[in-house]
């Protein structure tokens, strides 16, 4: 099983990015697809919950500071993946995990909110916003 995000880099405050997380070695559709954005000072499995979805069904989890700016979605046929991230801030700056996890399809807003369990990680992708 693997996880490889793209799409990262550096970006102005307004802007925006679209991250992709492609999963090979298995079918997303078997499992939740969730983004986290590690936090300072705190092991990547503590990470915030930026958003998850699960693709078999397109059921979808944001976390509440995102405020509407953030959209996930899946391409099964690619098996992968995206975040869509718009009016970026500083704050937004961050490493961004891929994680999937086959027990959180059963519930998004348990499992999402952090990464403890989760089964699976990509090595992540930083995200730089400028002021």
């Amino acid at each position: 099983v693997q996880l490889v995000e793209s799409g990262g880099g550096l970006v102005q405050a307004g802007g925006s990015l679209r991250l992709s997380c492609a999963g090979s070695g298995f079918s997303i559709t078997d499992y939740a697809i969730a983004w986290f954005r590690q936090i300072p000072g705190m092991e990547r499995e503590g990470s915030e919950g930026v958003s998850c979805i699960s693709p078999d069904d397109g059921s979808t989890f944001y976390g509440d500071s995102l405020k509407g700016r953030f959209t996930i979605s899946s391409d099964n046929a690619k098996n992968t993946v995206y975040l869509q991230m718009n009016n970026l801030q500083p704050e937004d700056t961050s490493v961004y995990y891929c994680s999937a996890d086959r027990v959180a399809i059963i519930s998004l807003e348990s499992y999402c909110p952090h990464g403890y369990g989760m089964d699976y990680w990509g090595k992540g992708t930083l995200i730089t916003v400028s002021s």
